[in-house]
């Protein structure tokens, strides 16, 4: 990790990979809008932090053994909701959760600052979705990138390596000169640094305080930001942009 005073040397770095949903868009938002509205049908009404630990485990249990695509994971989630709440979703609301992920919006500093990194780097995605949920998404991004990696290509989830290692083949370039950047410390920086990928920690704000943090102490990011504002300004210093 960085020493406090000192900078990540941003000049050595060609491609930033990025976490889509969490990092870019907030997902949050998103799906405890949707998931409340399902709940709220059955007369259920739990806390954001509650919505979103029951969603953590139930996501990461559809993630394990065989691959099926994330707009099945997404159903799975909702019809786990149902159970642990005692009620049968309909198949419209099971539906609803994947259906309104193209709808979640970007965090207020994102577009800003993918245009910034943009004059300075080339930009790739390695998302856990569904290629045509991200095609859904991307319009709202407004930049292009010259990579993006779904774990519908890679049939893994992360933080299986598969994903990033085909993110690696298809940018082309060593690992030494990619800088990845993430939201979560466990999906996103502690396999990325497996691979010899140096990390960015965006420590989004989210209801479960604590939760990154408490993965920070076993991943230790080479560097740590609370929004991307920030990680634009950083590379600028670190990295005139270029004409």
């Amino acid at each position: 990790m960085t020493p406090p005073g000192s900078e990540l040397d941003f000049s050595r770095f060609e491609f930033l990979t990025f976490d889509c949903y969490g990092t870019l868009i907030n997902w949050e938002e998103g799906l405890l809008r949707c998931l409340h509205r399902i709940l709220a049908d059955h007369g259920k009404d739990p806390d954001d932090a509650t919505i979103l630990q029951l969603y953590g485990d139930f996501e990461a249990s559809a993630e394990q053994g065989e691959y099926r695509r994330y707009r099945e994971v997404l159903r799975s989630v909702v019809q786990r909701f149902g159970e642990e709440f005692g009620f049968a979703p309909t198949e419209n609301q099971v539906s609803s959760l994947p259906d309104s992920l193209p709808n979640w919006k970007p965090w207020p500093d994102t577009v800003g600052a993918l245009r910034e990194l943009q004059r300075q780097f080339r930009l790739a995605i390695i998302s856990n979705v569904d290629d045509d949920l991200f095609a859904g998404t991307r319009p709202q991004l407004e930049v292009s990138f010259d990579q993006i990696v779904t774990a519908q290509q890679a049939q893994a989830y992360k933080p299986s390596l598969k994903i990033f290692e085909l993110a690696l083949r298809r940018i082309g370039v060593p690992a030494d000169r990619v800088l990845h950047v993430g939201q979560s410390v466990y999906h996103d920086v502690l396999p990325a640094q497996s691979l010899g990928l140096a990390t960015v920690w965006v420590n989004r704000p989210s209801v479960r305080t604590g939760v990154g943090a408490v993965k920070e102490i076993e991943g230790r990011p080479d560097l740590q930001v609370s929004s991307l504002v920030e990680l634009a300004a950083a590379c600028t210093r670190s990295r005139p942009l270029r004409s």
